[in-house]
């Protein structure tokens, strides 16, 4: 450590110039995981934060609602073993009577008034009554209000705006509930027949869920897995796992090049530290120290200023999010793929011989 210490102090121009390109890395390795964080939040918060577990679609249906259609025979075959309730999914667009706002893509979400999907009581109230739509609030933002009306896709249907929720988005589309039947209406007019996209559950622990799907002639996933049917959740997903996998071999190369050069370097002073008894496991060690203060340091400076980014960005128009665990481990991962690059360059050390180094100073 001494003679790592020493040359940083020296040189510390040098190794800074590395320093400042870790850091880089380091913040644009931060922003992709608060871009990816948000796609992921923006496409499925909606069905995140529904208090159910699993998901009963038809058969090879992928998570895919508008794939799937499932009826009251496979519904009841699910509560006779665990809390089921039908669910209806379906992009609609809508557009005011009044012309009073353009028309708005809606997230339409179909749940009975006794469903346990339904926490609040005026949720339950509101589904009971009349026809119409509960909104998420970002349309309140928009200046929609209580009372306004929408004529729903093609049908015909016309529906009263009853209020607001925090119900968050699907797909990127912003939500809006309606009762079941009001949803079968839209989506399927007279011939509904007791269909629905969907059996929302909560399966009980212990609960054989392939021999349930088996019985009923479902395909059963579990909240998490059923992300993957939001439209655009796995091209994006995939997307934003690419561009990280290749910041982290930007990452390792740049350290790798930086300190196969500074090996070369300082062939001569190795050789003289060799000469003086040192083995080189004690120099390769020198060696992963300096990387690992510079890996880290410029690390830790580089997340914190991707961090602050993010935060300034939360709110926007652009879809991020900042979750620390998300970012911690971006941050060890980075750290740890400078750190392997460096440490690769340093197995020339084992190599160098103390006579020809001397005999090269001479």
């Amino acid at each position: 450590m001494f003679v790592a210490l020493r040359e940083l102090r020296r040189s510390w121009r040098r190794f800074g110039l590395v320093g400042v390109v870790v850091v880089l890395v380091a913040v644009l390795s931060t922003i992709v995981v608060g871009l990816s964080d948000g796609l992921v939040q923006q496409g499925t918060s909606g069905l995140r934060d529904l208090p159910l577990d699993h998901l009963a679609f038809a058969p090879h249906a992928q998570a895919t609602f508008s794939r799937s259609t499932v009826d009251d025979t496979q519904l009841e075959k699910w509560r006779d073993h665990a809390e089921a309730s039908p669910l209806g999914v379906s992009f609609v667009n809508a557009s005011s009577d009044a012309g009073a706002h353009e028309s708005i893509d809606l997230a339409l979400f179909g749940v009975t008034a006794d469903s346990f999907l339904v926490e609040r009581d005026d949720a339950r109230a509101a589904l009971a009554g009349p026809p119409g739509l509960v909104l998420s609030h970002a349309f309140e933002e928009k200046g929609i209000r209580v009372g306004d009306r929408f004529s729903i896709g093609g049908g015909g249907v016309t529906l009263p705006v009853l209020g607001f929720t925090f119900a968050g988005s699907y797909g990127h589309v912003d939500l809006a509930f309606t009762s079941l039947s009001t949803w079968q209406q839209i989506t399927y007019g007279t011939d509904a027949n007791g269909r629905f996209s969907a059996v929302a559950l909560r399966v009980p622990p212990g609960t054989d869920v392939a021999a349930i799907d088996r019985s009923a002639g479902t395909d059963t996933l579990t909240k998490t897995d059923a992300y993957a049917g939001s439209p655009g959740y796995s091209a994006e997903t995939q997307t934003m796992t690419m561009i990280r996998v290749f910041l982290l071999v930007i990452s390792a190369l740049i350290v790798g090049a930086f300190f196969t050069v500074l090996t070369l370097q300082r062939v001569r002073q190795i050789g003289v530290l060799k000469a003086m008894g040192a083995s080189s496991w004690y120099v390769i060690r020198d060696g992963l120290a300096q990387i690992a203060i510079v890996v880290v340091a410029a690390t830790v400076v580089g997340t914190a200023l991707g961090a602050a980014v993010i935060v300034a960005m939360s709110g926007g128009a652009v879809p991020v999010q900042f979750s620390g665990g998300s970012v911690v481990t971006s941050a060890v991962i980075l750290a740890i793929a400078g750190i392997v690059g460096g440490a690769v360059t340093l197995r020339r050390i084992s190599r160098i011989e103390p006579s020809i180094a001397l005999g090269a100073e001479a």
